[in-house]
């Protein structure tokens, strides 16, 4: 390379601005002209090749910090991927602390490679489901809504404190154009903590979401379908064009919520509190239950 820049610095110039030749200087009035365009002619030359020299040294700069740059990229990456996998060994280890502090590098991870989010999401949603389920429809499974109700379960961070944080990690995840559909069907969410949270289109189908402390939470045009939201402080909750059918919310605190176009067939909103909902073109049926203050006379 090296050597091809010498050889290109000696002979371009003389390509590109030739020495005069004898002709040339025969037709000069005197000897002294001739010799004074021979010093112009190689002054020219001289010009061209320190400017080539330059141009070749940029692009000798610009080629080695592509080349580093490239390489840079490529540790980043390496550095990335490793960063994945632990955090993935510490979400299945038997220490909570661990599992914690994998929950938490994953949220680094989805902050600092947004190419990752999507694959976040989906861990996320899988270990929540995974540590906290609620097998409705299964033959042993539980009953839904439960007779007793759930008056005496502790809250989610004293139950399953490393569900707890997940869910507060995907309440408040950067989002990505790729990114799936955030699936938490058939999960124990009971009294769970959830105010403020971004979880809009998420998929709690078959939820137990009963007594959770949900004020502001977006869930509009999520999938809600016989979800127990029983006692659920929903309070200023944006659930417009939610799929409520056939979701348990007695005694929910709806007040100012946004129901907008909500789907509220075979929901069960009795002794629900709705003052200063927003209930336009919700749509029910002969089946849904509303509050004594909203019934039709």
């Amino acid at each position: 390379m090296v050597l091809i820049i010498l050889a290109a610095a000696i002979w371009l110039p003389l390509m590109v601005y030739p020495p005069l030749t004898s002709l040339e200087l025969g037709h000069a009035a005197r000897e002294a002209k001739g010799v004074e365009l021979q010093q112009a002619q190689a002054r020219i030359q001289n010009e061209f090749r320190s400017q080539l020299l330059q141009a070749m040294g940029a692009l000798v700069v610009f080629a080695g910090a592509a080349a580093g740059w490239q390489q840079l990229r490529v540790a980043r990456e390496g550095q990335i991927a490793e960063r994945f996998t632990r955090a993935i060994d510490h979400l299945g280890s038997a220490t909570l602390d661990v599992r914690l502090g994998g929950i938490y590098a994953l949220e680094r991870l989805a902050k600092n490679s947004p190419d990752d989010r999507p694959s976040i999401t989906d861990i996320l949603c899988a270990f929540v489901r995974e540590h906290a389920p609620w097998p409705v429809g299964a033959s042993d499974g539980p009953e839904h809504p439960t007779p007793a109700g759930d008056r005496q379960v502790p809250w989610l961070t004293t139950r399953y404190p490393d569900v707890q944080t997940a869910l507060y990690v995907l309440g408040r995840r950067p989002r990505h154009p790729q990114e799936h559909t955030p699936y938490l069907s058939r999960a124990d969410l009971r009294r769970a903590q959830l105010g403020g949270a971004q979880l809009e289109g998420t998929n709690l189908r078959h939820a137990n979401l009963a007594r959770a402390y949900m004020p502001n939470i977006n869930l509009e045009n999520a999938q809600l379908v016989n979800a127990d939201l029983r006692d659920a402080h929903l309070r200023g909750a944006r659930l417009s064009n939610a799929d409520l059918r056939d979701a348990h919310l007695e005694q929910a605190d709806l007040r100012h919520a946004t129901l907008h176009g909500a789907d509220l067939r075979g929901a069960n909103l009795s002794a629900a509190l709705l003052e200063g909902a927003d209930l336009t073109e919700v749509r029910t049926d002969d089946t849904t239950t509303l509050p004594d203050t909203h019934r039709r006379p």
